[in-house]
């Protein structure tokens, strides 16, 4: 049995022209994007992501202080990450006295958790 296939020669096509339509396009603004990028990126780190955990599942504000035992980091690290998940708006603190009390931002999730489901 034999097949009879018709070649037919590339040619280039203008600048410009794209080669075919998308087949979807993304739901997701490019500002949208960008902020979901980076709480996903603060969340990228195991350390952050146990941090978050514990300050989700807390009841209130959590002392600086009690997170420390919890890690097997120095405090100075844990107060680094602490800081990468506040510029992520992950979380925030309050300070009292010497010490700073923090806490997951009510909804600060929400957006990335919504897409990812």
């Amino acid at each position: 049995m034999t097949v009879d296939l018709e070649f037919t020669p590339k040619q280039k096509r203008p600048a410009g022209q794209r080669c075919c339509d998308p087949v979807v396009y993304p739901d997701v603004d490019r500002e949208q994007a960008i902020r979901m990028a980076e709480v996903a990126k603060a969340l990228g780190d195991p350390i952050r992501l146990q941090l978050v955990d514990v300050l989700r599942k807390h009841a209130g504000k959590v002392c600086v202080c009690e997170l420390v035992p919890l890690f097997e980091i120095s405090q100075p690290t844990l107060s680094h990450h602490l800081a990468k998940l506040r510029t992520a708006g992950v979380v925030d603190s309050e300070r009292r006295g010497l010490w700073a009390y923090y806490y997951v931002i009510p909804g600060a999730l929400a957006e990335l958790s919504a897409w990812l489901s």
